[in-house]
């Protein structure tokens, strides 16, 4: 029990509760209450005031500091925060300035506690906050945030804010969250999940003040960490940020880090051996570790050996960032990839060429051409010789400065067209499974298909939309990184169908700007390939994103640009699903004339072409729009059309929406009985589907029309269901009809077609 430890402390001190309240500055009342066991959670502030007041230093320290109640962790609070490293050693002087500092934003109830970590890459910076962020955890009871912002990742794909605030209000609010589009409504809205909540935010290799300021809480009893190569002296200035400068480790702590991982008896017994060592590894943390790995593996070999692998020799990394060098280094990863095996050491130079932040193992197969079997055994190979990490169970990642290292060596060893292979053969396997994983999200999307996939590229088998959807969130930042990488090195065609297979998930996830920015990168990958059907349908799904982003005059441009390109090669598919997005924009706009006009000339078209789908979607627009100008009997014939065509073709989500239709028209008409029943048919399906979103909205029609009918009971629990979806729009909207800003029974019931 904590109050217990206070107290034991205390008196091993030689310290009465009032020579304890002197030292501390805390009320003898507020001691008592502490020992006594009445304050279950206190303050960080009480508990670094009291370590310091005890002369509490090193693991000591730290089990003090962790022997406050730690919260069970339950729905809204997120535990973030990566694994702290083992063998974390040193840096006391850099924890004591984080503990004064949370120390002092508590002495101010109004402000946010702000502190940034800075220094050249390698140095640990990351450690170091992780490290400390897992000490002080128990007294966040709300939750710990964190975010890799990658703004010095070389693929060079920073994490935006918008991207960053959108990972964040669904880990506080819940599966059923969804940012609204606006960076100003985000923050807002970020910042209202945190009011009244302490939570630590770990904001990791930031890049630059502006991907930062959005991140940070308006709420007091909150802390913010950053790390970044940058000194942020704009942070410093105007947010009033605590500046730590990280820099190499000294003698003392690097030889303990060594000790730590080799053992004191090994240590001691080449004294100079370890100051070679030491020397050569210039006290930065990185160099360390890969030296005492290789060390640990070849326990017989002597540290003099070793040592005197390290000597300089020509052809070394440029320095780090910020202006602080660094020696040998690249000897020191030498030192391990000589020894590796010759196709582990290919694998490790071609993952160089992957521009995510981290991969999986068919990712890492698929770029080398193996089987999946073989690139398990190479990346264990690498993870124990500590060339990677396996962050997660599967993912992998390493440091920036291996990446360059292994840039290098694949420069040197492998050809141009080894290298363009390997690229291929990646982008292959992300385009395969990104399709593959879109058709479940969204299996009634028109898509354009792809080629097969070329020889050695490894599948992911997805079981079913669940799968899918795990499998878009863990590799989201990949999959933009490998459109950057297919529009940077000529794979156009690659460029376009990977941006068109992930704009289901983006949308439906709230990620708006990576949306509206790999579709213009499709456009320019389309246009580069003189293509009229790759530049009409990135035409028309821009034109799509921008109607669902209210942008009404480049969303008709590009609509208007995809109609003409479909008109030349006689795609009256095409052509009808402009139509209905062309009628969608006048159904926003408040024009329903036009609306309907639209939706004809859409059905027209759809039935042309005998696209029974595309005939369903249009008479429920046409339906729609006859109810929205008064002629309910007329939308009920045009919806109940659309219904017996989705029904024989088994679509799911265009039955639940236009049920909602129906329930609509015939509320209209005063018919409570039908559209009750209409709306519980809608609420029922889109919860088989687990559409939430539209399921809470269906509720809501629902519980509209039990009002209407007389029934207030039947209402409210209607309701009472859609309240906990409702709060926000839901991250699982589907692309067969408007993906709206704000719940919309327009937007909703219309349907459109990307």
């Amino acid at each position: 029990m904590f109050g217990e430890a206070v107290q034991e402390l205390r008196r091993h001190s030689a310290l009465t509760q009032e020579d304890l309240a002197a030292k501390t500055g805390l009320s003898v009342r507020h001691l008592r209450d502490l020992e006594a066991g009445r304050i279950a959670r206190p303050r960080p502030a009480t508990m670094l005031l009291l370590a310091d007041a005890f002369g509490l230093q090193g693991a000591k320290r730290d089990r003090f500091l962790a022997g406050a109640p730690t919260p069970v962790a339950s729905n809204g609070v997120p535990a973030q925060l990566p694994a702290d490293g083992f063998g974390f050693v040193g840096r006391a002087d850099a924890l004591a300035r984080l503990d004064g500092i949370l120390v002092r934003a508590a002495d101010q109830p109004t402000a946010m506690g702000l502190a940034i970590v800075s220094g050249t890459a390698g140095v640990g910076k990351t450690a170091l906050a992780v490290h400390w962020a897992h000490r002080v955890a128990a007294h966040f009871p709300d939750g710990q945030l964190y975010v890799n912002l990658r703004g010095f990742d070389p693929g060079g794909v920073p994490v935006s804010p918008s991207t960053a605030l959108a990972g964040f209000v669904y880990a506080l609010a819940g599966p059923g969250a969804r940012p609204p589009t606006a960076l100003d409504e985000q923050v807002a809205r970020y910042r209202s999940l945190l009011g009244g909540r302490r939570v630590l935010v770990v904001l990791d290799n930031a890049g630059d003040a502006d991907q930062v300021r959005p991140l940070l809480p308006g709420a007091p009893g909150c802390f913010v960490l950053v790390t970044s190569r940058d000194q942020f002296l704009g942070l410093v200035s105007v947010n009033g940020a605590d500046p730590i400068t990280l820099d190499v480790m000294s003698g003392a702590d690097s030889r303990e880090l060594l000790t730590r991982r080799l053992g004191a008896e090994r240590v001691t017994a080449e004294p100079e051996a370890v100051d070679a060592i030491v020397s050569a590894s210039a006290g930065l943390p990185l160099a360390l570790s890969v030296v005492a790995a290789r060390a640990a593996i070849h326990s017989g070999f002597r540290l003099m050996d070793l040592a005197a692998s390290l000597r300089p020799v020509a052809g070394r990394l440029d320095a780090f960032d910020g202006g602080e060098p660094v020696t040998d280094l690249r000897l020191v990863m030498s030192w391990s990839y000589r020894t590796l095996e010759g196709p582990t050491a290919r694998l490790f130079r071609l993952l160089s060429v992957h521009p995510g932040p981290d991969f999986a193992v068919a990712a890492a197969a698929s770029l080398a051409g193996i089987t999946l079997a073989q690139a398990h055994r190479h990346l264990a190979e690498l993870t124990r010789a500590h060339l990677l990490t396996e962050h997660r169970p599967g993912r992998y990642t390493y440091h920036d400065l291996l990446r360059a290292y292994a840039a290098e060596l694949t420069a040197a060893e492998d050809s141009d067209a080894s290298r363009h292979a390997a690229r291929s053969r990646l982008l292959d396997h992300y385009l395969l499974v990104a399709y593959a994983a879109d058709e479940l999200v969204y299996p009634q999307r028109d898509r354009l298909p792809i080629d097969p996939p070329g020889p050695g590229v490894a599948p992911v088998a997805l079981a079913d939309r669940d799968a899918a959807l795990w499998w878009f969130t863990d590799e989201h930042p990949v999959l933009l990184s490998a459109l950057r990488l297919a529009a940077s090195h000529g794979f156009d065609r690659h460029t376009c169908h990977l941006a068109w297979a992930i704009t289901t998930y983006l949308n439906q996830r709230g990620y708006f700007q990576d949306w509206t920015s790999s579709l213009r990168t499709a456009l320019s990958a389309a246009v580069r390939l003189a293509d009229d059907r790759a530049e009409a349908y990135a035409h028309g799904v821009l034109g799509f994103a921008d109607i669902a982003l209210a942008q009404y005059a480049d969303a008709q441009r590009h609509l208007e640009l995809a109609y003409d390109r479909y008109r030349r090669l006689g795609d009256l598919a095409g052509q009808a699903r402009v139509e209905l997005n062309l009628g969608w924009i006048c159904d926003r706009t408040e024009q329903p004339e036009q609306a309907l006009a639209h939706a004809l000339e859409a059905l027209r078209l759809h039935r042309q072409a005998g696209h029974v789908t595309g005939q369903a979607f249009a008479l429920n627009a046409v339906g729609w729009s006859h109810s929205q100008l008064g002629d309910h009997h007329a939308a009920i014939e045009s919806c109940e059309q659309a219904l017996t065509l989705f029904t024989s073709v088994d679509n799911v989500l265009g039955q639940a929406i236009t049920w909602a239709s129906l329930g609509h028209a015939h509320l209209q008409l005063d018919a409570f009985t039908e559209a009750v029943t209409c709306h519980q048919h809608a609420v029922r399906l889109r919860r088989e589907i687990g559409h939430r979103r539209l399921e809470a909205d269906a509720l809501v029609s629902l519980g509209d029309a039990h009002l209407a009918a007389g029934d207030a009971g039947s209402a409210r629990v209607a309701w009472q269901q859609a309240l906990p979806v409702s709060v926000s729009t839901c991250a699982d909207q589907s692309m067969s009809e408007p993906p709206t800003v704000a719940t919309s029974p327009a937007a909703e019931r219309r349907g459109s077609a990307a």
